[in-house]
C-alpha cells in the first residue's frame, strides 16, 4: 500500500527522478529541463492573493521543497520545512506600449531559460510582470524533476481554487494530502522490485527483441556526433470537422484518437523511411493509484511503441495492430524507461537518443482551464528551441480543432522539409477519413502525389523568381543608360 512514511533520513528519488538527475549532470544544468508557464492577465489583479497562493501550493506540497545534492556520487532527496517565497514585481508601465511588450517577452525568455540549482534550490521560481494598471504577465518556472504534464493540471486547478478563495477573504478550501511525492518515490523502490520487475522486464525484452536503433529518415545535413538539442517548431492545425471525424472513426474502432493519430504517423514515417518496423515513443501519465492524482510531482514515464507495419494491411487493420501494442505497453508502464534502456543496453551514441528518435504526445490542453476571479487569461507564448528527438509531434485537444507542433532538429532538417511532412500528415488523415479500409500502399500513393504538386509548386515559385530578378535587373540597366 502506498501509505504517508516517516521523513527521519535522507530519501531516495523515483527511478524518473534519477535518471533526470544523471541526464542534468551530464548536460551541467542546461536548462533543458525546465517547465515553464507564462500567462497574460487582463483585468483587476489581486497581487496579494496571488502571492499567497503561490506559498501555500509551495508548502502544500513537499516536492517543490526538495532539493537534491549528492552524497558519494548518488542523488538523495533532501525535504526543507519551510521556504521563503516572495513574488517579485516588475513595473513595467513607465515604458511605451511597444518596448513593454518587447522587454516583458525578454524577460519571460530569461527566467525561462535560467538554470537550476538541483543541489541547492529552490526548484521554482515565480515572477509578475506589470505592463499596465490592469494588465500582468506572470511567469512560473519549475524543473521537470519536481513536475510534469499532469502537474501543471494540479497546479492550474489549485492556484483557480486557492485564488477564489484569498481573494474573498476566506481560508483554504484544499483538503490535506494524504501522501507526498518522497512517498511515492519510497514505495516505487520497494515495491517494484524481485518478480514484480521482473515480469514487466520480461515483456519489453520480448517486445523490443531485434528492434532497429535508428529510424532511417531522410535528413536534410549529416548527424553531427554529439546532439546539441537545438530544436525548431513547426505548427500543425486540424479543423474541427476533420478532429470530430477522427473521433468518430476510434470510437468505431474501439481505439483512441490517439491511438488513431499515431497510426498516421507511423504510415507517414514509413513513407519517408521505407522500413516495416517502425518504433517510436510516448509519455504514460503513469499514475496508477488514486493517492498520486492530485500531486504535483514528475511521475511520467516513456513507453516505447513498436509496429509491424509488413504485409500492406488497411489502415483499420494496422490500427487494430496498434491498439494492442499501445494497450500492452500501458499494462507494463511501471517499469521505468531507464530500467529498459539498462536491460537493452543499446549502443551508447551521443548523437542520438536510445532505442527511438521519434516521439508523439497527445494532451488534453488542461492549460485552458485555468480562470482566476475577474481576469482574462491568455497565454503568453514563450519560444522553445529544444529539440530532443529528430522529430516530435505534440498534439492538444484544446480548443477548436487538434493542434499542435512538430519540433524537430534543426541539426537534421530543414524547415521546408517539416512544413511538407506537416502538410502530408492532414492530407493523410483526410484520406483516411474518406477511405479507413484503404491499404497503406494506396494511402501512399495519395502521398506521392502530393509530393510531386508540392515540388512542382516549388519549381514554378523557383522560375517566377528567377524571370522577376532577370526583368528587375534588366530594368536597372535601362534606367542606367
Amino acid at each position: 500500500p502506498l501509505r504517508r512514511g516517516l521523513r527521519d533520513g535522507e530519501l531516495p528519488l523515483s527511478y524518473a527522478q534519477q535518471r533526470l538527475w544523471f541526464a542534468d549532470q551530464l548536460t551541467r544544468g542546461s536548462a533543458i529541463f525546465n517547465v515553464a508557464v507564462a500567462v497574460r492577465l487582463n483585468g483587476e489583479l489581486n497581487v496579494t492573493a496571488l502571492a499567497r497562493t503561490l506559498r501555500e501550493i509551495i508548502a502544500r506540497h513537499e516536492v517543490l521543497r526538495t532539493t537534491f545534492p549528492a552524497r558519494e556520487g548518488q542523488p538523495v532527496q533532501v525535504i526543507v520545512e519551510q521556504v521563503e517565497f516572495e513574488l517579485p514585481v516588475t513595473d513595467l508601465r513607465e515604458l511605451d506600449q511597444a518596448e513593454r511588450e518587447q522587454v516583458a517577452r525578454r524577460l519571460a525568455e530569461e527566467e525561462a531559460q535560467t538554470r537550476f540549482d538541483l543541489a541547492t534550490g529552490p526548484l521554482v521560481r515565480a515572477r509578475l510582470l506589470r505592463l499596465g494598471e490592469a494588465e500582468h504577465v506572470a511567469l512560473f518556472t519549475m524543473h521537470h524533476i519536481v513536475s510534469d504534464g499532469w502537474s501543471k493540471g494540479v497546479l492550474i486547478k489549485e492556484v483557480s481554487q486557492l485564488y477564489e478563495a484569498y481573494s474573498r477573504g476566506e481560508e483554504s478550501p484544499l483538503t490535506e494530502l494524504p501522501i507526498q511525492y518522497a512517498d511515492y518515490a519510497v514505495w516505487q523502490r520497494e515495491w517494484l522490485t524481485g518478480e514484480v520487475l521482473d515480469k514487466q522486464l520480461e515483456y519489453w525484452r520480448e517486445q523490443l527483441a531485434g528492434a532497429p536503433e535508428t529510424l532511417a529518415l531522410p535528413a536534410d545535413r549529416e548527424r553531427p556526433a554529439i546532439q546539441s538539442f537545438r530544436g525548431g517548431r513547426y505548427p500543425v492545425a486540424f479543423t474541427p470537422e476533420l478532429t470530430e471525424n477522427l473521433k468518430s472513426l476510434s470510437r468505431r474502432e474501439s481505439a483512441t484518437l490517439f491511438m488513431t493519430l499515431l497510426t498516421a504517423f507511423k504510415i507517414l514515417l514509413h513513407y519517408y523511411s521505407k522500413q516495416d518496423d517502425i518504433v517510436v515513443g510516448a509519455n504514460v501519465a503513469n499514475r496508477n493509484q488514486a493517492e498520486t492524482e492530485a500531486l504535483i510531482g514528475f511521475f511520467v514515464n516513456t513507453v516505447v511503441l513498436r509496429t509491424d507495419l509488413s504485409g500492406d494491411p488497411t489502415f483499420v487493420e494496422l490500427l487494430k495492430r496498434l491498439r494492442e501494442v499501445c494497450l500492452e505497453a500501458y499494462a507494463h508502464q511501471d517499469v521505468p524507461f531507464e530500467k529498459v534502456v539498462a536491460l537493452l543496453q543499446p549502443e551508447r551514441n551521443l548523437s542520438r537518443q536510445p532505442l527511438f528518435q521519434v516521439k508523439i504526445d497527445l494532451d488534453d490542453g488542461l492549460m485552458n482551464a485555468l480562470e482566476l476571479r475577474g481576469l482574462m487569461l491568455t497565454p503568453f507564448e514563450l519560444p522553445n528551441d529544444v529539440g530532443k528527438y529528430d522529430f516530435q509531434l505534440l498534439m492538444t485537444t484544446a480548443g477548436e480543432g487538434l493542434r499542435g507542433d512538430l519540433v524537430y532538429n534543426k541539426d537534421l532538417f530543414a524547415e521546408a522539409t517539416v512544413s511538407m511532412m506537416s502538410g502530408q500528415l492532414g492530407t493523410l488523415l483526410h484520406e483516411i477519413i474518406k477511405q479507413p479500409d484503404a491499404r497503406i500502399s494506396m494511402l501512399e500513393e495519395v502521398l506521392a502525389e502530393a509530393d510531386k504538386q508540392h515540388q512542382a509548386g516549388r519549381e514554378t515559385d523557383y522560375k517566377n523568381s528567377i524571370q522577376q530578378r532577370f526583368k528587375q535587373a534588366k530594368q536597372k540597366v535601362a534606367t542606367v543608360s
